[in-house]
């Protein structure tokens, strides 16, 4: 058995907790065992998580109490580092890798960080600690994975992208579980009173990165061009307020929806005509590889990696092409029909059940550690 100790769930259930969850329920559980360690007082999946055999371990976040936060980290590992041949942390940034360095301090061998994201999304202090910390990071860690090549190069130097402990990991699902379902297309338009209406989506934490604004922007204009037109959003973070308010001011109130953090995001795609991601920058988003799976026709900004475009069902555009161009484009991509491409998803490698046993190969590998 081995046993793999996972950082980087958090309370909010996305791309990244997605990612994690996706593995965990494809990997071989009687010969790899996952267990978490948070500084969240509730993660994503947790009661799944425990269902599947996984341990939820919890201390302070460092940014509440700084020494009770060294405290308690230090006293998990020196309790449970005997238990744990792989570390594996999932972050959207170096700005803290404690948990490597005493991953290293306390003799785990294999020490794995894996980067989900392009550009700090975070404040200019965490900017610097991460820039800091890229320089370092080599001491700490023994195998460097990014789910993109962008994403590597936000991580780490040419050197490590050089070198056979570089590995971009792939950020495949369940790809069946997105075909399309009549049923539910039929049940979810209901739900939401959305029968004969057509319906842009968007899945993604409320946050600047996912550039919400621009999105009520863009569909201020195509509700002007098709009255009848709706905006269905997923998901929750701290500019949930502010869009709200946004879209008071435009007067959409009756024309958008804030769904919420939904379990049932494979379902709700079947109830959308077109999906909009405007980020500002991404890794590679696992909303876009589920969306190309559903066959739902998706518009994405340019400013995320190309090797996102897995199917003909994702078009890149420019954010400069400014809002009429994306009114008018994702308008025209609510005509089209869902089209199954699961089949060239999993050609692409995004099929999770090929997937994770590539990735249980690798956690089962044994090595020597950083220098």
């Amino acid at each position: 058995m081995t046993n793999v100790l996972i950082f980087g769930m958090n309370d909010n259930p996305g791309g990244m907790e997605s990612f994690i969850m996706a593995y965990f329920r494809h990997i071989d559980r009687e010969r790899v065992r996952f267990d978490f360690l948070t500084n969240c007082e509730t993660i994503a999946y947790e009661d799944e998580i425990r269902a599947l055999g996984g341990r939820v371990y919890k201390i302070c976040a460092r940014s509440k109490n700084f020494r009770l936060y060294r405290e308690q980290l230090t006293a998990f590992f020196e309790e449970h580092a005997k238990d744990y041949q792989v570390v594996w942390m999932n972050t959207c940034s170096l700005a803290n890798i404690d948990y490597l360095k005493m991953a290293k301090t306390y003799g785990i061998p294999r020490r794995i960080i894996h980067s989900h994201n392009s550009q700090n999304m975070d404040n200019p202090l965490r900017g610097l600690l991460h820039k800091m910390n890229k320089r370092h990071i080599a001491r700490y860690a023994t195998d460097f994975w990014a789910c993109s090549r962008l994403a590597g190069e936000f991580f780490y130097s040419p050197a490590i992208l050089a070198s056979d402990r570089y590995r971009e990991i792939h950020n495949a699902i369940d790809c069946d579980r997105f075909a399309f379902d009549p049923e539910a297309r039929r049940a979810v338009r209901e739900e939401f009173s959305l029968t004969d209406k057509p319906v842009i989506g968007h899945v993604g934490r409320l946050h600047f990165q996912k550039n919400q604004s621009f999105l009520l922007d863009v569909f201020h204009r195509a509700h002007v061009i098709d009255p009848n037109a709706r905006l269905l959003i997923v998901g929750q973070g701290e500019d949930e307020a502010m869009l709200k308010e946004k879209t008071n001011a435009l007067g959409l109130d009756e024309a958008v929806i804030f769904a919420g953090v939904r379990a049932d995001v494979p379902r709700l795609l079947q109830g959308m005509d077109a999906f909009a991601l405007p980020s500002l920058f991404e890794g590679l988003p696992v909303v876009l590889v589920e969306t190309q799976a559903a066959g739902l026709p998706t518009v994405a900004a340019d400013t995320i990696s190309q090797e996102a475009k897995l199917t003909d069902r994702l078009t890149y555009l420019p954010l400069n092409a400014g809002v009429e161009a994306w009114a008018k484009t994702l308008l025209n991509a609510a005509k089209q029909p869902h089209a199954d491409r699961r089949a060239e998803l999993a050609a692409a490698g995004y099929d999770i059940r090929t997937q994770a046993t590539l990735v249980q190969t690798l956690l089962e590998e044994t090595r020597g550690g950083a220098q």
